[in-house]
């Protein structure tokens, strides 16, 4: 037994040998045989990032763009607190992030020591699988069994909690990952949903989300719409979608549920291809949650399901034989004057090079660019699937490292990159191509729209200081340059013009501060 490897290595094995590369970490003293057995097992490439938060993120940002998981290695439970925010908001983008979370030498945990907690009692919520290991022999077919539960269409969580002494451990050699694919849907669903789209006609509509947003679904989907006079609509915060060039013009559902309700009302069938039924983000007294009219709603693929397929299934059972023709919008003139929010998406419309990814936490500064960006040259877009701030510099990150051959674009308003700002360090040592352009308002400006959806038109001193983001104001150029990323401020539209397409032939990060009256 002297000559077998750690069960840590052996479970590192397992995840190399299943195609894992990446490992996000952020360790503590009952990681450390993990740790050391990552040098065993160099296949997989280990990234710090200084708060959890950014692992969890960056994991997440990688599965969108890979379709493969990244590991966390996470300390304890209070480590695995600090990233379930970004955890969460992976669950809702349905990525596929496998959490190795040292614990207690099993041996140690009825001391009850300062740092001991129930590690499962937090994972469950943000974890589909959630399991603690009971011996170092289990090691590799536990974590072989996380990856393949991960794996699963569409992607998910998986949390193993492992006792340090086990690590350390003797084991066996590795374990095999049994992965699925996506099950295809029915010809009856197919039929159904083509059946109430005929009937529908112009007041059909066809919602895409998850895989219902790759270029060959929508493609597929805009088919369908040609075939009956439906309209076609995209989730409002999709994981990954694919945008500009000669891919159809789709307009995403709305934020604020009486626009969304006002958009969804003269539909008699929405079809959800890939999307789950729209609801409100929030409760608003004397508003229903639900956004689609009451009987319209029709299920065409599941986000679990073979959602391209069932497009593809769809258009050919209304008989499209051909998409319609897609004529290219034009791309806004060049912005002049103070920055505002529509001067900023017109420069980055603009700017945005072939192939591009753009992370769009860009709050409400952000609005005009999806407008202005559907005749841009064809991009990635990824977007805030959970709603918990602090997820874009970290996706960001971890979307440069899937794909090095592409120019990232962290599109960030300042209150949530604040959240996770340690991520430009990542990005710094790295040496990672994102360039984040970050919407200094100095403010909560959502905030201050819900103050005034609430009704309360003039808020009191505490109310606006709680909104407000200038006292004293961050200097972001400053907190780039102390993590090590060359950043500038811009405070007119033409400077921006001059300044965006700079940053973007540099090689590494930059960040560019865009002062938004």
């Amino acid at each position: 037994m002297g000559n077998a490897p750690s069960a840590a290595t052996a479970m590192l094995e397992t995840a190399a040998d299943a195609g894992v590369e990446l490992c996000f970490a952020n360790p503590g003293t009952t990681e450390m045989p993990l740790v050391a057995a990552l040098d065993q097992v160099p296949r997989i490439r280990a990234v710090l990032g200084l708060f959890e938060g950014v692992c969890t993120g960056a994991a997440d940002g990688y599965a969108r763009m890979t379709g493969r998981p990244a590991l966390t290695l996470l300390h304890l439970g209070p480590g695995f607190a600090n990233g379930i925010a970004n955890l969460h908001n992976a669950r809702r983008a349905r990525s596929a992030v496998v959490n190795l979370i040292g614990d207690q030498a099993s041996w140690h945990r009825a001391a009850d020591a300062p740092l001991t907690s129930d590690i499962e009692s937090l994972a469950r919520p943000v974890s589909a699988w959630v399991k603690t290991a009971k011996s170092a022999q289990d090691l590799a077919a536990d974590l072989a069994e996380a990856i393949g539960v991960a794996t699963g269409p569409p992607g998910r969580v998986a949390s193993y909690v492992i006792p340090a002494d086990f690590q350390a451990e003797s084991a066996g050699g590795s374990a095999r990952v049994e992965t699925v694919a996506a099950p295809p849907v029915p010809s009856d669903r197919v039929e159904a949903a083509a059946t109430r789209l005929r009937a529908a006609g112009a007041a059909g509509l066809i919602l895409l989300g998850g895989a219902g947003l790759t270029a060959a679904s929508q493609r597929a989907a805009a088919r369908a719409a040609a075939a009956t006079g439906a309209r076609l609509r995209v989730e409002t915060f999709p994981a990954v979608w694919e945008r500009g060039g000669a891919l159809p013009a789709i307009d995403r559902l709305a934020y604020f549920p009486e626009q969304a309700r006002e958009d969804l009302a003269p539909s008699d069938a929405v079809v959800l291809a890939g999307a789950i039924p729209p609801v409100a983000f929030f409760g608003y007294p004397g508003q229903p949650s639900q956004l689609a009219p009451e009987g319209s709603v029709v299920s065409l693929a599941t986000p679990d399901e073979a959602v391209e397929t069932a497009l593809l299934a769809l258009a050919d059972a209304l008989g499209a034989k051909s998409g319609p023709e897609v004529a290219r919008a034009p791309l806004p003139d060049a912005p002049t004057g103070p920055l505002q929010s529509v001067s900023v998406g017109a420069a980055l419309a603009r700017c945005l090079p072939e192939g591009a990814v753009v992370m769009d936490e860009s709050a409400t500064s952000g609005l005009p660019f999806y407008g202005m960006s559907t005749g841009a040259a064809p991009h990635t877009l990824l977007s805030l699937t959970g709603g918990a701030i602090g997820q874009g510099l970290p996706v960001a990150t971890g979307a440069a490292i899937a794909c090095p051959d592409r120019k990232v674009i962290a599109f960030q308003a300042d209150g949530s990159g604040a959240y996770t700002l340690q991520s430009l360090w990542t990005q710094a040592r790295e040496g990672l191509d994102v360039v984040t352009l970050l919407c200094s308002n100095r403010a909560y400006r959502i905030l201050q729209v819900e103050l005034a959806r609430a009704g309360i038109a003039e808020p009191g001193p505490q109310a606006r200081s709680l909104t407000q983001l200038d006292g004293p104001a961050l200097d972001w150029v400053s907190l780039a340059k102390g993590f090590g990323v060359p950043g500038q401020r811009v405070e007119t539209a033409e400077e921006l013009v001059a300044a965006l397409p700079r940053a973007l032939a540099e090689p590494g990060p930059q960040l560019i501060e865009m002062m938004i009256g």
